[in-house]
């Protein structure tokens, strides 16, 4: 019995997905709920487990393809030994020539050529398909392909298409031998679409401010080896920024809202993402109600979020919502850079590296531990004041760490 592998639901508002990698060829055995075929889309990866033991009998995608939620990845045999016969994709790939006085061509039960529905419509009106062509991904037929036929007339005129416009030509790369081309993930495609957005749709503009480490350094010193053995993580910077830009955001709530149209949206809860590099780009996990974490519920979130995002464990719900977004570049060694909003949110604060720079202290050049950071924000909402106020409120948190301590 053939079973089919489908597309499963791929979350909120994405619908199509790129084949990634498949873990098996046709003809291979494979248990239930092995993983057959990693997809891509343009937040998180997703394994597509079997639904049943057997052997692939089909593949219809191949890798780099684009599949649709719902459309058939292949076949598994159930119990079976696998099909030996060619892909539907490779099958689809070199159709034989259509012949005036050939029978009415019926799609079989397993031919992944064509989308289910479109069968049943073909069969019960009686439709070539070998004369169809798909408009579906990866050239399948579908609905509105066997529609387009039934609707059209009994005795067509073919009227000749106009040619389609040359496309200028781009001529050969000089320096091709030496280069290599490689189509971007859609993880980097949506990246990059994402900050053309922000850049086109929000009135961008970036505050900096300094920061005097030292006290934070110390404690954390002072109660680094205590603080793991109790709760079995490191004390790091980033839950102090986390707790810090918290209270930043309720001093200065538009700064935690979004433009809705011609409405303005507050958010009254602190979910905070924190940028984080994986093995297929920066991906933002959301720190959920962040206000009501301690340090070590802050720290244990964020690096098991690091963890998963290097393993490409995240799942959609991890990425989802989130009010606010800290980046830090300083891991990779940055001095100062201006970070771009992750929309529709209305800032985003961007930490740095440390540095032992001389600065004045009581009239006296002494040397401390300096950290730049940036305010990138949404001036449409945001004015000047509030967004270098927020700033100040961060670093009064960083530099007097009580504060966050006794809620002041």
């Amino acid at each position: 019995m053939a079973v089919e592998l489908k597309v499963p639901p791929l979350g909120e508002s994405i619908t199509e997905a790129v084949v990634g990698k498949w873990n098996k060829k046709q003809g291979d055995t494979v248990a239930a709920d092995e993983p057959l075929v990693v997809l891509e889309t343009d937040k998180v990866t997703i394994d597509v487990p079997s639904p049943a033991a057997g052997s692939i009998a089909s593949i219809a995608f191949k890798e780099g393809d684009k599949v649709r939620v719902g459309e058939v990845l292949g076949t598994i045999e159930a119990g079976g030994a696998g099909a030996a016969a060619a892909s539907p994709a490779q099958a689809a790939a070199t159709p034989a020539p259509a012949q005036a006085a050939a029978p009415v061509q019926a799609a079989a039960a397993g031919d992944a050529r064509i989308t289910p529905t479109a069968r049943k419509m073909a069969e019960e009106n009686q439709v070539d398909v070998g004369q169809l062509k798909g408009s579906g991904t990866g050239g399948r037929i579908v609905k509105e392909d066997v529609l387009g036929q039934l609707n059209r007339p009994a005795a067509p005129t073919q009227a000749p298409s106009a040619p389609p416009p040359p496309a200028a030509p781009s001529g050969p790369r000089p320096n091709a031998a030496r280069e290599e081309r490689v189509r971007m993930t859609p993880l980097r495609k949506r990246v990059a679409e994402r900050l053309l957005q922000a850049q086109s749709n929000a009135a961008l503009l970036t505050t900096f401010n300094e920061v005097d480490m030292g006290e934070v350094m110390a404690l954390r010193k002072k109660y680094n080896e205590k603080f793991q053995a109790k709760h079995g993580v490191k004390l790091g910077f980033m839950s102090f920024f986390i707790r810090a830009s918290v209270e930043a955001l309720k001093a200065f709530p538009q700064i935690n809202a979004e433009i809705d149209g011609e409405d303005v949206i507050f958010k009254h809860y602190y979910d905070i993402g924190v940028a984080v590099s994986g093995s297929r780009g920066l991906v933002v996990p959301v720190v959920r109600d962040a206000n009501k974490l301690s340090l070590a519920e802050l720290e244990k979130t964020v690096g098991d979020y690091g963890g998963r995002a290097r393993n490409d464990k995240l799942t959609l719900t991890d990425l989802q919502g989130g009010t606010f977004t800290i980046t830090n570049g300083g891991i990779f060694g940055s001095m100062l850079s201006t970070p771009i909003l992750n929309p529709p949110q209305t800032g985003i604060l961007g930490m740095h590296n440390i540095v032992d720079r001389p600065v004045a202290r009581d009239g006296q050049v002494v040397i401390r531990p300096i950290m730049y950071i940036a305010l990138t924000y949404d001036h449409r909402l945001v004015d000047g004041r509030e967004a270098v106020q927020f700033l100040v409120r961060v670093k009064e948190c960083i530099e007097d760490p009580e504060r966050l301590l006794l809620d002041i």
